[in-house]
Parts: structure tokens; C-alpha cells; sequence
């Protein structure tokens, strides 16, 4: 394999792309095709080191902006797919429109896979590496009169592409002859014109059915800084004209993307069996398959939407974590591991289909009840005395780091005369069925003390201040006879004089409603108001050393993480990832 992926494999779940390789694999469909490194034309791989990889496939982005949920879909099944036939995944960047792309967006794509937990090695490409090669490619089909240079407007290109149901109108420019052609379309890349002048077209059926092979553009003018190449091109390729060629030089076998390109397959075939006919590019061609994308209620995953979002500050950058971007998700508290359950979980299939975001949640919680570490957070304080306990002293209550897991063992939590309780854990008239903390009921201070609620302060306002209460020395927990205490409520503490003060993001769906911009009406006007809430909480002492992008269950509340850009040594701020079940069915009512 000419490239690793690290991430491990479950068990796979069948499905119509693996009975489609499968069915290539048993007939040899691809084999004795290599693979040796940068490409250039086919005839140059005659001597190049072979890769034996059964079977190539692809992610290929375009680097104008960052990645989202969608895209870890088809991460995973494409280096998914690449690893579990034996083959290699290319991590390729579709950088052709120089005025929207960035390094900036580069880096972060490179970033998010390795997040995910893929690697691709040396097969590392881009766009640009073929633009020479493409350049000529296009020269070679004005050649064999498959191409033509039109100087119609895009206005009237538009009008005479025709509609779904009326076949489109010859460009009067069609008939120019090779040499024509060919002149032009050299002086378009020598600068001689201004953007928009011309365009490369595609010679194929203006009366096709498929309005996708109404002479397509393959070439336009730009004069702009491209971000690898720098000045040296004032002609691009359109990405669908350099989508298929990128993948015939880098023989990838399966070319797997989403369902809005099932339309476009034709002339990617078109495309391709043109080169191979004039001897540029080798059989047997990539095959493209399409799959369902990901629709995901309660979030936007257009990139207009998401861009409008970051621009026009409803959400806090990019790597907001309430966006579905995986920066975000990342800063959230979101796991690799999760994601690659999700894609399992969810599958794929042709038929377009929605998935609850509770799924994708469901899928985090799995993950993080495994591997988060147990620790003690109260969100909304309230102060709780323990009148009979001693002032001054002190001393350790032992707590597991993690329930079902006793290899990970205990820590010591401080006890003192003065805890923090959660507000809700108390009730001066306690409603039907609350076993919690009111006057003349007994509790247990989870891992701690039994103690018998004596009474509470209140202020002027009749706002209660802290709570009083009795301990039982002889009933701490994990000593003899404290079993001997029989109390139904059971809740959690930090000691006031030891407890860690710290900044926690309560994160929440962004969008209020499963479609947000249904029915036509404004997508913004489905904001979610209450998608972020900042407290101000008391934790457990052990949670002041947490490094970022640790991940903890705060008993009783949810899985929160230290934010990985805020946080610093020996004062982390903690994020919400996701709530201990679903909730949402509450929070909508």
C-alpha cells in the first residue's frame, strides 16, 4: 500500500459501492494498474516504481473553505473503502478557482483528516500539479475537433443553452476551424484577453437531453494570483473538466462522490474516453460511483450558509462549535472515533434520506462513556453548611475515575464544613416524588457523607442563600457501617474552600428547527437563542490541571471538554459536547 490509515477498522457493513468493487476485484478489472508517484502523461508511468494497491480512491476537496460534517462521510468511506480492500486513499485539493482558494484552507483540510484519523502517505496531490498536462489535454481535443473556443457572452451562452425541456442553440462561433481554435486558445493563455472574453467549450450535442452535455466549458480566463502557481496561467480549467483527468493520471480506480454528480457522469465519461482515444491517457478509466449526501436535521451544511454565518458574526468563527464544520465539531469536544460509528451507523445508499442530529450525538455519548474519566462539577452553586462538622478540618473522599472501568482507579476529592450543591438539589416545598435535599430529609453526599436537611437562609428578597444541614460521622462512604444509612436521593458536592472556579460553555444545537429555512421562510429566522450559555461553575480541584482537549463526564450533566484555543495551563474552560441523553424533545417545548 502506498499509504497508511490509521484509523481502525469495524467490522464493515455491506453495501451497493463494496458489491460494485468486489464484483471488479473477482473480474480483474484493475489489476496490473500502478501507480508510481507525480504525475504526468500516461506514457511517463511506463517506468515509474509500481504501487500494488488493489483498488484507488479519493477525497477531493476544493480548498475555499473548511470541511464539515458532510465531508466526514465521505472521508470515511473512501479511505474506509481504500483499507479494507488492501488499496490507497489520495487526499487530493480541486484547486482551480485561484480567487476563492487559500493555504489557509489547505492546512485546515490536511488537519481535519488526520483529526479523523486517516493517513494517505506520499499521495498527497493537487489540481495544479496537471495544469501543464491539462493545458495540452485541451489543445489535443481541439485537435480531434472535439473543442472550440466560444466568444459569445455569458449571457447569451445562458440563453442559448436551452432548458430541460427545449434543446439549446449551436454557438455561432462552433464552426471555427482547428487552427482557429487553437490560435485562440493560445492567446487566451498568453493574457491577450480580458476575463470573460472567451471560453473552451466542450464540441458534444446542444439538443443532448442531459443539459450537462450542451457543450460544457472546460476553459475560462482569469487573471489571478493563483496560490501554488503563483501568476504563471491566465487560463483555469473548470473543475469539471480537471476532475476526471486528475483521476484517470492518478488511476484511481473508483471514484466515488455524491448524488448531485450523477448527471455530470456522462460527460466524465465523455471526457475521459476522448483523452484515451488520443493516446493520453491509459485503460482501464476510473469509474464513478454516486451516493446519497448527508442531510442532517437542525444544521446548515451549504457552504453560502455556513459562510454567511462566520461573516455576518451569528456564530463566533469557524471553529464555532455550535457549526457543523469539524473544526468545530473538534473544539466541541466531537471524537474521531464517534464520527467513524456515525458513518458506520448511518451507512450509505443511493436513496436520499434524513438523518436526526441525535443520531450523530448518540454516536458521541457511545463514545465518550467509554473513554471520559469521571469528575465533579456543580453548574448552578449554591451554598450547603454542614453545621456539626468541625471548622477548619478537612479530609479526602475517594471517587472512581470511571465506574466500569476499576483499572483506571480512584481520586481524592477534598471534604469540608462548606460544600456546593447544585440549586436544584434543594426544594423548601418539595414537589411529589423529589427525594432530594428539604427541610427534615436525608441525603447522601455522592462518595461522602449521609446528611439530614435542618433548614435554609434566605435574603430580603426571599431568595434562598445556602442550605443547613447535619452530618452523620459514621457514614461515609466506603467505611463499615455506612451502609447501615437507608436515603433515597443521592447528590453530588466540591467543597466551596477547594473548589476550582471556572468559565463552562453550555453548547447547544444552533438551529431550533429540524429544516431550518422551511416552508421559504429565512433560515436565520431558525437561530436557536439559547445555542450557547456561558456560567461561571464550581469543580472539583483535580479539573484546574485539565490540559486541552481533555475530555471528562461531568457526573450528572454531560460530557464537556477543555477548550483546545481558550484554555491554559492550570485554567482550562470547558465546553459542553453533549448532553448525558437527549434532551431536545425538552428544550424545543
Amino acid at each position: 500500500m502506498s499509504n497508511d490509515n490509521n484509523a481502525p477498522a469495524a467490522a464493515p457493513v455491506s453495501n451497493f459501492i463494496r458489491h460494485i468493487i468486489e464484483a471488479d476485484l473477482a473480474a480483474g478489472r484493475h489489476a496490473g494498474v500502478t501507480w508510481g508517484g507525480k504525475p504526468g502523461p500516461a506514457a511517463a508511468h511506463a517506468g515509474a516504481p509500481a504501487d500494488p494497491a488493489k483498488i484507488r480512491t479519493r477525497f477531493p476537496p476544493e480548498p475555499n473553505g473548511y470541511l464539515h460534517i458532510g465531508h466526514a462521510k465521505s472521508i470515511c468511506l473512501n479511505f474506509g473503502l481504500a483499507r479494507d480492500y488492501g488499496g490507497a486513499c489520495h487526499l487530493r485539493f480541486d484547486d482551480t478557482n485561484p480567487e476563492k482558494e487559500e493555504q489557509e484552507y489547505v492546512d485546515a483540510i490536511v488537519d481535519a483528516v488526520r483529526w479523523l484519523g486517516f493517513d494517505w502517505g506520499r499521495d498527497e496531490y493537487f489540481a495544479s500539479d496537471y495544469f501543464d498536462f491539462m493545458y495540452e489535454a485541451a489543445q489535443s481535443l481541439i485537435r480531434s475537433g472535439h473543442a472550440y473556443v466560444d466568444s459569445q457572452s455569458a449571457e447569451e451562452m445562458r440563453a442559448n443553452r436551452g432548458t430541460l425541456t427545449e434543446p439549446g442553440k449551436d454557438s455561432p462561433c462552433r464552426g471555427r476551424s482547428v487552427d482557429e481554435n487553437l490560435d485562440l486558445f493560445r492567446r487566451m493563455e498568453a493574457g491577450e484577453f480580458a476575463d470573460g472574453a472567451h471560453v473552451l467549450r466542450a464540441k458534444i450535442d446542444m439538443a443532448s437531453p442531459n443539459i450537462n452535455l450542451r457543450d460544457p466549458a472546460l476553459y475560462r480566463i482569469k487573471h489571478a494570483t493563483h496560490h501554488r502557481a503563483g501568476d504563471k496561467w491566465n487560463v483555469y480549467p473548470m473543475y469539471t473538466f480537471a476532475h476526471p483527468i486528475e483521476d484517470a493520471l492518478e488511476r484511481i480506480t473508483h471514484s466515488i462522490c455524491t448524488l448531485e454528480f450523477e448527471d455530470q457522469r456522462p460527460f466524465y465519461d465523455w471526457l475521459l474516453e476522448r483523452l484515451a482515444e488520443d493516446g493520453l491517457l491509459a485503460r482501464p478509466l476510473p469509474q464513478q460511483i454516486e451516493f446519497a449526501r448527508l442531510n442532517l436535521s437542525y444544521v446548515v451544511l451549504s457552504k453560502r450558509k455556513l459562510i454567511q454565518l462566520v461573516q455576518e458574526r451569528h456564530v463566533d468563527g469557524w471553529d464555532d462549535p455550535r457549526l457543523p464544520t469539524l473544526v468545530g465539531a473538534r473544539r466541541r469536544g466531537y471524537t474521531p472515533e464517534g464520527f467513524r460509528a456515525f458513518a458506520e451507523r448511518i451507512g450509505v445508499s443511493k436513496a436520499d434520506s434524513w438523518i436526526d442530529y441525535g443520531v450523530l450525538e448518540e454516536c458521541m455519548r457511545d463514545d465518550l462513556n467509554a473513554r471520559a474519566e469521571r469528575r465533579i462539577a456543580v453548574l448552578d452553586p449554591l451554598k450547603l453548611v454542614i453545621d456539626n462538622y468541625p471548622e477548619g478540618q478537612e479530609e479526602e473522599c475517594l471517587a472512581p475515575n470511571h465506574p466500569q472501568q476499576p483499572e483506571l482507579g480512584k481520586r481524592a476529592v477534598p471534604f469540608s464544613r462548606e460544600l456546593w450543591i447544585e440549586r436544584e438539589d434543594f426544594a423548601e416545598i418539595p414537589p411529589k416524588g423529589y427525594f432530594r435535599l428539604f427541610p427534615g430529609n436525608s441525603v447522601r453526599l455522592r462518595y461522602g457523607f449521609v446528611v439530614k436537611c435542618t433548614g435554609c437562609e434566605k435574603d430580603p428578597a426571599g431568595h434562598v442563600t445556602a442550605v443547613h444541614c447535619e452530618y452523620f460521622p459514621d457514614s461515609k462512604s466506603g467505611t463499615p457501617g455506612a451502609d447501615a444509612y437507608k436515603v433515597k436521593g443521592n447528590i453530588h458536592w466540591v467543597s466551596a474552600k477547594h473548589a476550582y472556579r471556572a468559565e463552562v460553555r453550555l453548547y447547544d444545537r444552533l438551529f431550533k428547527a429540524p429544516n431550518p429555512g422551511a416552508g421559504g421562510r429565512d433560515y436565520l429566522e431558525d437561530l436557536n437563542p439559547d445555542s450557547k450559555t456561558l456560567i461561571t461553575a464550581c469543580l472539583e480541584p483535580a479539573l484546574k490541571e485539565a490540559r486541552p482537549e481533555a475530555r471528562f463526564q461531568f457526573e450528572r450533566h454531560g460530557y464537556f471538554v477543555a477548550d483546545r484555543v481558550d484554555s491554559k495551563t492550570g485554567a482550562p474552560v470547558f465546553n459542553r459536547t453533549v448532553t448525558l441523553k437527549d434532551s431536545w424533545g425538552k428544550v424545543e417545548k
